[in-house]
C-alpha cells in the first residue's frame, strides 16, 4: 500500500475512536448538579443584634457571614492587637472585613470608637451579674454600694462622679441613663427598681427646690457678705467676686434684682433656685442727692490705676470708646469670666483697635478674681458656655467621668496648641 493510503486509514480510526467514545458518554445518566453552588461574596445576615466581637468564636463569626478562613484571619488578628479589640477602629484594620461587611455591622459593635486605657477593666466588669434586693434611689448610693450591687470600683466612682456634675442629683431616670458606664442591658435590669421620674423637664424644679430649702436662707443681696454667699453655695473666688461687682461696679449696690442677674458668676440656674429668697433693700436717697443726680457730672477717671477686668461701660465711653465698641468689650469680658492677658481684649469684634491698644497701654489688669478651675472640677455649665472650651465641653465631660489624669485628657482632645495655651489661662 502507498504512504497516502496509510496516513487515511489513521485518520479514519482516530474518527472512529472519537465516535464511539462520545456515543458511551452520551448513553450515560446525567450527572445531578443541583447542590453545587458558586462562591459568592460574604453577605452579613439582615436581623442583627449588638455583640461584642471579643466573645465570638470561628462558628459565630460565620453566623455573621464571614467564611470559615476569614474568620481565621479575625481571630488571629485578634491576638496580634494583644487579644482584645479595644475600639471599632481597631477592627475596621482588619483586611479580612471589608469596608461594606464593616459598615454593615458597625452601629451593632460594642465597642468604643477609639481605644482607652480603661476598656478592658471595663468591659469584664460590665459582665458581672447586678444584685438588685429592691427599690432604690441612685442619689442615696455611696461608691461602696454600687460596688455592692455588682459594678467595678472603677465604674462605682464614674457613677458618684456623673452624679456630682449633675448637681448632686440624677433628677430622673432619663438622665440616669446617659451615664455613659450604665450599659443599655444593665440598665434595663436596674430600672424597674429605681425611684426616680421618668423624665426631668416636668419635676427637675420640684427636686432642686427641695435641694435648696435645705441650704438656702432668706437674704439682702445688698447686705450679703463674701461669707453670707459662700454660704448660699459659691467658691470663695465667686463670693468676692460678687461683693466686688456689687461694691465697685455697681457703686454699693444692687438696685434691682435684674442687677444682680447679670453679674456673670451667678449662673441662669442658680438665680433661679436663688430667687425665691431674695429680700433687696435698696439705700435711700434724699432731694438733694435725686437733684444732683439730675446734674451731668464730668468723669474723671484715673485709668492708669483702673482695673481693665472691672471698668465700668460709663468709663470706657469716657476713655473715648462708642456704644458698640464698649458693650463689645464689656459682652466678651462676661462671657471669659474676665481677661487673662491684655492681648485677649484684641480679640474682641466690633471695636476701635487703635483706641482700645491705647486703653490696654494704659490701664492695669487684675487677673485675681477671674474663675478658674481643674479640667476635673470645672462645672459643666461654665465649660458648655465659656467661649474657649465650649466646643470641647462635651468630651471634656465625657473623658474626665473615667481619667482623672488630666495630662491624659489633653492628649485625647487632640486641640491645636494656641487653643490648648488658651484654655489652659483659665485653669488651675
Amino acid at each position: 500500500m502507498k504512504k497516502n493510503d496509510y496516513q487515511k486509514l489513521g485518520v479514519l480510526g482516530i474518527i472512529l475512536m472519537a465516535l464511539l467514545i462520545f456515543q458511551e458518554y452520551t448513553g450515560r445518566e446525567k450527572t445531578d448538579f443541583s447542590g453545587v453552588t458558586f462562591i459568592s461574596k460574604n453577605t452579613i445576615p439582615v436581623k442583627l443584634s449588638e455583640f461584642d466581637p471579643n466573645d465570638l468564636d470561628v462558628k459565630q463569626w460565620q453566623q455573621l457571614g464571614f467564611s470559615a478562613s476569614q474568620a481565621a484571619v479575625i481571630l488571629n488578628y485578634k491576638k496580634v492587637v494583644g487579644g482584645s479589640f479595644t475600639s471599632r477602629q481597631q477592627l475596621k484594620k482588619c483586611f479580612a472585613i471589608s469596608e461594606d461587611q464593616f459598615s454593615q455591622l458597625e452601629k451593632y459593635i460594642l465597642l468604643p470608637e477609639t481605644g482607652s486605657e480603661t476598656y478592658n477593666s471595663y468591659r469584664k466588669a460590665e459582665k458581672r451579674t447586678l444584685s438588685v434586693s429592691g427599690a432604690f434611689n441612685p442619689d442615696r448610693l455611696s461608691h461602696q454600694d454600687w460596688q455592692a450591687m455588682g459594678f467595678s470600683e472603677k465604674q462605682a466612682a464614674a457613677i458618684v462622679k456623673y452624679k456630682h456634675y449633675l448637681g448632686g442629683s440624677f433628677i430622673s431616670k432619663e438622665k440616669f441613663r446617659e451615664c455613659f458606664i450604665i450599659s443599655d442591658e444593665n440598665y434595663k435590669k436596674l430600672a424597674p427598681y429605681i425611684i426616680l421620674p421618668e423624665k426631668a423637664p416636668a419635676l427637675a424644679k420640684t427636686f432642686i427646690n427641695q435641694k435648696a430649702a435645705s441650704r438656702y436662707f432668706t437674704f439682702d443681696p445688698n447686705a450679703a457678705s463674701a461669707d453670707d454667699w459662700k454660704r448660699l453655695g459659691f467658691s470663695e473666688k465667686q463670693a468676692q467676686t460678687i461683693v466686688s461687682y456689687r461694691d465697685k461696679i455697681l457703686k454699693g449696690q444692687f438696685k434691682n434684682i435684674e442687677d444682680l442677674k447679670q453679674c456673670f458668676v451667678i449662673s441662669p440656674e442658680k438665680f433661679e433656685e436663688l430667687k425665691p429668697y431674695i429680700r433687696l433693700s435698696t439705700v435711700a436717697v434724699d432731694s438733694k442727692d435725686k437733684m444732683a443726680s439730675k446734674i451731668p457730672q464730668q468723669e474723671k477717671t484715673d485709668f492708669s490705676k483702673t482695673d481693665l477686668n472691672t471698668i465700668t461701660f460709663r468709663q470706657l465711653m469716657e476713655f473715648g470708646l462708642d456704644e458698640r465698641s464698649a458693650g463689645s468689650f464689656i459682652g466678651f469680658r462676661k462671657k471669659l469670666g474676665g481677661f487673662m492677658n491684655k492681648q485677649q481684649i484684641m480679640q474682641t469684634y466690633n471695636i476701635d483697635r487703635d483706641l482700645v491698644q491705647k486703653l490696654i497701654d494704659t490701664a492695669p489688669l487684675n487677673t485675681s478674681e477671674v474663675p478658674r478651675y481643674t479640667l476635673a472640677e470645672a462645672p459643666e455649665e461654665w465649660l458648655k458656655n465659656h467661649p474657649y472650651f465650649k466646643y470641647s465641653a462635651d468630651k471634656i465631660i465625657f473623658y474626665r467621668i473615667s481619667e482623672p489624669n488630666e495630662k491624659k485628657i489633653w492628649k485625647f482632645l487632640k486641640l491645636k496648641p494656641e487653643y490648648e495655651e488658651r484654655m489652659k489661662w483659665y485653669l488651675k
